[in-house]
Parts: structure tokens; sequence; C-alpha cells
């Protein structure tokens, strides 16, 4: 892996790789507003790491999980949010129904989560999704339809 001998445009071509999947695997778990930076802190990570990076092919899943922790660090390091009654808090200056449909993928279940933020907001493929984070194409697809199936069901109002 010529990114690992200090090739930054190897690098560079590795961030464009998986730089989407990043974006997703973060946006699933941190702010919106803090995604952007947390994108370059896990590829700047993942650069001083990458010495650490035993399977080159298994560069996916290893950027993924730094991804993960670097969330992870992040909710940590902030103070917990009391969330508002809607008859309290300012109304949202921007589409509502965007944000109400990104709180209720990050409320499912981890294995949800990524893969439909990796399809819905990312626009990244089945298979594109599997062969960037390491999981196997039929994990993606069947946590993609259960996910969209518990998403659906959520939105329609809960117990369907």
């Amino acid at each position: 892996m010529a990114a690992r001998n200090g090739d930054r445009a190897a690098f560079g071509r590795l961030y464009e790789l998986y730089g989407r999947m990043v974006h997703g695997v973060l946006l699933a778990r941190s702010p919106r507003d803090e995604v952007d930076d947390l994108v370059q802190e896990v590829f700047l990570r993942a650069l001083r790491q990458l010495g650490s990076l035993r399977d080159p092919r298994a560069f996916g899943g290893w950027i993924a999980m730094i991804a993960r922790n670097a969330a992870t660090d992040l909710a940590r390091q902030r103070p917990a949010v009391v969330e508002l009654s809607e008859h309290l808090a300012a109304p949202e200056p921007r589409d509502d129904e965007a944000r109400h449909v990104m709180r209720l993928i990050r409320a499912l279940p981890e294995a949800y989560r990524e893969p439909l933020m990796l399809r819905l907001v990312e626009g990244m493929s089945g298979p594109e999704i599997a062969e960037r984070t390491g999981l196997t194409p039929g994990s993606v697809r069947v946590n993609l339809h259960r996910g969209i199936a518990l998403l659906r069901q959520n939105m329609a109002g809960g117990d369907a």
C-alpha cells in the first residue's frame, strides 16, 4: 500500500474511495454540524496509524472503526443535551421532514443505522457499502431491508 510509505496521492485516493462511507458512519452517530470536522479528524488519525494496519484489504473496516471511535469520543466530551418540549423548542429553520427522518434513523439499532445512512444519505449501493465497510453483501442487504422496514414503521407512527 503506497499510502503506508508516505505517498500522499495514494492516501488522497483512499479519501476519495472511503470519504463518503466515513461521512455516513459519523452521520449515524454524531450531530450533523460536527460531521465534516470529524471526517477530517478520522482521516488524520488513519494517516498517523496507517502503519498499524496489517492487511491493506481491511482498510474499509479499519477506518470505519476509527470513525465509530471518533464519534464515541466526541459523545463522551459533549455535555448531556436536554431536549425541549415541542411547544418550547424554536422552529427548525430548514427541512423539518428531513431532520425528522434523520432523528428516526439515529434512533434505530446500530446494525441498521449505519447502512441506512450510507444508502439514503450518502447514496452508496449495497455492494458498495459492503466493499467499503468490510461487511458481507448479505449482511448489508438484510440490514438495509430490516432497517427500511423499521424506519417505515416508525415513520407511520409506531407499531404496525
